[in-house]
């Protein structure tokens, strides 16, 4: 009967886990409180704070929300302006293609 009982469950997700983190639990603590220092360090060093990041990522949210639905304002207007040039070329090479045959 010992036969069939399987050890191998915890090892996969042991195994699983490490796949994911990309090492052990530990070793990827420590690796990530070394990296938040030096970027910490860095960040000090130039002069940014986390708040800088937050508003800016807060403003580019905004001007995209305000400005960039603009080109939906304009959408029919750069469908014609592309058509002017997209049907006569897809015309002739229609032409042409039908004249091949």
């Amino acid at each position: 009967m010992p036969d069939t009982i399987d050890n191998r469950e915890p090892r996969e997700r042991g195994s699983t886990m490490r796949a994911f983190l990309g090492g052990s639990p530990g070793g990827v603590a420590v690796r990530l409180i070394v990296m938040s220092l030096l970027v910490g360090f860095l960040m000090s060093i130039f002069g940014i704070s986390p708040r800088d990041i937050v508003a800016s990522a807060e403003r580019l949210f905004r001007d995209i929300f305000e400005n960039g639905f603009e080109v939906f304002d304009n959408l029919f207007g750069y469908v014609l302006a592309g058509a002017i040039i997209v049907i006569p070329i897809w015309l002739v090479a229609r032409i042409l293609a039908s004249g091949r045959r």
